[in-house]
């Protein structure tokens, strides 16, 4: 929105900064970490006051989470909030990349509000429907896909690019929009089954996302994208506007959500935030290099998929508990333990992600 004071600039005054995607990137930053602190405690209490027992929490669980009794959930509001104002406030809003993403993270924010709402008002760890969240989410998904392949330069339209590789794209025709929805809704699934420990989730998803922001400025500035080998997709430098604010307001969120968490995201923000990540690898076309900077979400995921289906196959469990950091809790790791852990594993992938930029 502040984009447009650029107007009033001559093209060497105060106004012209706005022109900058690094000056408006720093100031979403400095807005969705403002506004999470400022509106922090106030929605915290308010959350509080209005869900009475808070967040159910699971009787098969680790033990030591049956303290956590009592905790509210919700708190993706908090990030969402921040994040919209300030993306809001410092994008361009003529851009097509960055309205994708805002309306990919809303959606599936709106289904995890639905289901926390659903958890919290009927204190049980069932919300809706699995099916429903899933098809819901191939809906939206699909649709963010299908609008990211017409925004699309016409050489990458429906291609899949590959890390490593300065020229080599892989013609998916028809096959593009299920790949772009399968990346976005797992993403979102991903994140989600992460968010099991005080502040396990809200930290990697930061990092990915300033990861994938930095990919997003050099993929749609040409003379980066030229030097680097990668593909060019003008327009999607914008998006580090948006992932600047997210750092930002995870941050926020994250000064309440430390252990012994004040706050937990809920499925309300566990959905958006994965579904945020995903829909920008679709629209930089880093939908690979994603499973890199998201690797500690893919394996989380895959310890859940590979539980059930041994399971079911012998009877038997490969980890004590899944997802695996519940496995880790079993082990005797304290909680700090595993979430700070699993933040420098998020970050060591998080460089061999951009490392892609390089190794052509």
């Amino acid at each position: 929105m502040l984009y447009w004071l650029t107007e009033f600039s001559d093209g060497g005054d105060f106004f012209n900064l706005f022109r900058y995607i690094t000056f408006r990137a720093g100031m979403a930053f400095g807005t969705a970490l403002i506004f999470g602190f400022i509106f922090g405690r106030p929605l915290i209490d308010l959350l509080r006051r209005r869900q009475g027992k808070g967040q159910p929490i699971r009787d098969d669980g680790p033990q030591s989470h049956l303290a956590k009794a009592g905790t509210p959930t919700m708190g993706g509001l908090l990030i969402l909030s921040a994040l919209m104002v300030s993306t809001l406030m410092w994008a361009r809003l003529d851009n097509p990349y960055v309205w994708i993403v805002i309306l990919v993270t809303l959606a599936f924010g709106l289904i995890g509000f639905a289901d926390d709402y659903a958890k919290v008002t009927k204190q049980t760890t069932k919300g809706v429907s699995g099916k429903w969240r899933m098809a819901i989410g191939l809906v939206i998904a699909a649709l963010a896909a299908y609008a990211a392949s017409a925004f699309h330069p016409e050489a990458l339209t429906n291609q899949l690019a590959l890390p490593f590789f300065k020229d080599l794209l892989i013609n998916m025709s028809y096959f593009y929009v299920p790949f772009g929805m399968l990346v976005i809704v797992g993403a979102a699934n991903a994140v989600n089954f992460t968010d099991g420990l005080d502040g396990l989730a809200i930290m990697p998803v930061m990092i990915a996302a300033a990861t994938l922001g930095v990919i997003a400025y050099v993929v749609g500035n040409f003379n980066f994208s030229d030097y680097l080998g990668v593909h060019f997709v003008p327009g999607t430098g914008e998006i580090l506007v948006f992932s600047s604010a997210l750092f930002g307001a995870g941050l926020g969120f994250l000064w309440y959500n430390a252990p012994p968490a004040a706050v937990f995201m809920g499925d309300t923000g566990s959905l958006a935030l994965g579904g945020a990540l995903g829909a920008i690898a679709v629209c930089t076309k880093h939908e690979i290099v994603l499973a890199i900077v998201g690797g500690l979400f893919v394996v989380e995921t895959l310890s859940v998929i590979i539980q059930v289906l041994y399971f079911k196959r012998t009877g038997k469990r490969v980890f004590l508990m899944a997802p695996i950091h519940h496995h880790f809790e079993k082990k005797g790791w304290s909680e700090p333990q595993i979430v700070i852990r699993f933040w420098i594993i998020s970050l060591i992938l998080a460089m061999l992600g951009l490392a892609t930029l390089k190794v052509r």
